[in-house]
């Protein structure tokens, strides 16, 4: 069956052992992710009835990406990628018991959401460099893009099912008004349970051995080599373009998922329920969108069809910020999920294929920054929504993601027509030499010969 899924391109990189794993910890990870956006949201939003708070709470938990982003990208050039994301993964259950406990004993305060989204962020920004730049190490250059969108389709397929369990549990599990948050924290037991599963799947994986590339950068004072991402981005224009583009669109468009509770309250007058559903509707449409990038015969990455995905996935939030009917809201979610993933996954793949390898943890720890900035974008939308209102707050966020699509092509119209191979000779000279210094099991991950 294994050998069979190398034979149908959609799901090629599946046949790879290590990264059937690593894809696992994905499904499992995420899953928990999407089950706290809800989660959190609606225990913040009960505990305070504050569309800022809500904004806030969001973006004290990306904080961290912003803070210590460089750091984990810099680590995980020179470390243990497998170590570092088990451990990360490991300490995500630990918060996740521990609000549990304190939501169900009635003893949860706003300032136990803010300090454990706060841990949870910090969390998040060790994980994702280290989760990131182990696919390519694993499935090689030529079947990266295929490997990312499947690491999109689990992310989004999780989706599909987080916040709608999520949103059920909190509706169905309510104690009544003696224990009106009592459903939240069940939510947060099977979040923590879940971060267990992950880490089980993680600490199966053999990774290729970095051994020599890491020995290179020990020589390199750590903080200078956090220095060196930066200014690799920095001197080097379409990158440039393409960590705007993760940026902008993402930071201002995104503000839709923190004012989910703030729409479906006083625009569609439905519940948690009704929040999950729509989540799950937007990741039913990001997971075609994963599975029609995985399923592309390409032989290149186009800067075009990232800048189209961006600027289309702006026009999406712009209409549904328009919305009044729950159905028409559920539709164009589909075509949010779908945009957004094919922009995203397609500004991954790019930025991977064009970062050398010893630098490029580093590099994507600036592209993951986004994971920082756009809570800082939900904070923005929380206080246009406490003077405007949710929808045109959102409006309003549409328009600058817009703005920036804009300028990036105005800047550096070269990105409309750049095309990166997909294939190199490069990853037939590194199994070469690792198979001449008797690296055997690192040939065969980075081969994806599958078991």
């Amino acid at each position: 069956m294994l050998a069979g899924l190398r034979n149908i391109r959609t799901f090629e990189s599946l046949a790879v052992r290590d990264y059937r794993l690593l894809w696992l910890g994905q499904v499992s990870t995420s899953l928990g992710q999407w089950m706290d956006q809800v989660t959190r949201a609606w225990l913040i939003y009960i505990l305070t009835g504050s569309a800022f708070q809500l904004g806030l709470t969001t973006a004290v938990r990306g904080l961290p990406i912003l803070l210590f982003g460089m750091v984990a990208g810099a680590l995980a050039d020179r470390s243990g990628r497998k170590l570092q994301l088990i451990v990360a993964q490991f300490t995500n259950a630990a918060l996740n018991f521990i609000l549990a406990g304190l939501v169900i004993t009635g003893l949860v305060q706003p300032w136990h959401v803010y300090v454990t989204a706060f841990l949870a962020g910090t969390v998040q920004a060790f994980q994702q460099p280290a989760r990131q730049t182990l696919i390519g190490d694993i499935v090689g250059r030529e079947r990266l893009l295929n490997a990312l969108a499947l690491n999109s389709a689990a992310l989004n397929g999780s989706r599909v099912f987080g916040p709608a369990i999520s949103g059920y549990m909190i509706v169905l599990l309510q104690g009544g008004a003696a224990h009106p948050l009592q459903g939240i924290g069940y939510s947060y037991v099977v979040q923590g349970i879940i971060y267990l599963v992950a880490t089980v799947w993680t600490l199966q994986m053999r990774v290729p051995d970095r051994a020599a590339e890491r020995a290179g950068m020990s020589r390199e004072p750590f903080f200078q080599s956090m220095g060196s991402g930066f200014a690799y981005v920095a001197k080097t224009p379409l990158i440039r373009s393409q960590i705007a583009l993760a940026l902008g669109p993402l930071t201002f468009a995104m503000a839709y998922t923190s004012l989910m509770p703030v729409i479906v309250l006083n625009v569609l007058h439905g519940d948690a329920a009704l929040q999950g559903r729509l989540l799950s509707f937007i990741g039913m449409g990001a997971l075609l969108g994963a599975l029609t990038v995985a399923s592309m015969k390409r032989t290149h990455a186009y800067g075009l069809s990232v800048v189209i995905g961006a600027a289309m996935f702006c026009l999406g939030v712009l209409m549904f910020a328009s919305s009044s009917s729950i159905w028409l809201s559920c539709g164009l979610g589909v075509l949010l999920g779908m945009f957004n993933v094919t922009y995203t996954t397609q500004n991954q793949t790019l930025l991977q294929l064009s970062a050398p390898r010893h630098i490029r943890g580093r590099v994507m720890s600036v592209w993951l920054l986004n994971r920082g900035t756009v809570p800082f974008g939900a904070l923005l939308a929380g206080i246009l929504a406490e003077q405007y209102g949710g929808q045109d707050a959102l409006r309003i966020m549409a328009l600058l993601g817009l703005a920036v699509v804009a300028i990036v092509v105005a800047t550096n119209p070269a990105i409309l027509r750049q095309k990166v191979p997909l294939a190199s000779d490069d990853d037939v000279a590194d199994r070469a030499a690792a198979a001449a210094a008797g690296g055997a099991s690192a040939v065969r991950s980075r081969a994806g010969a599958p078991d």
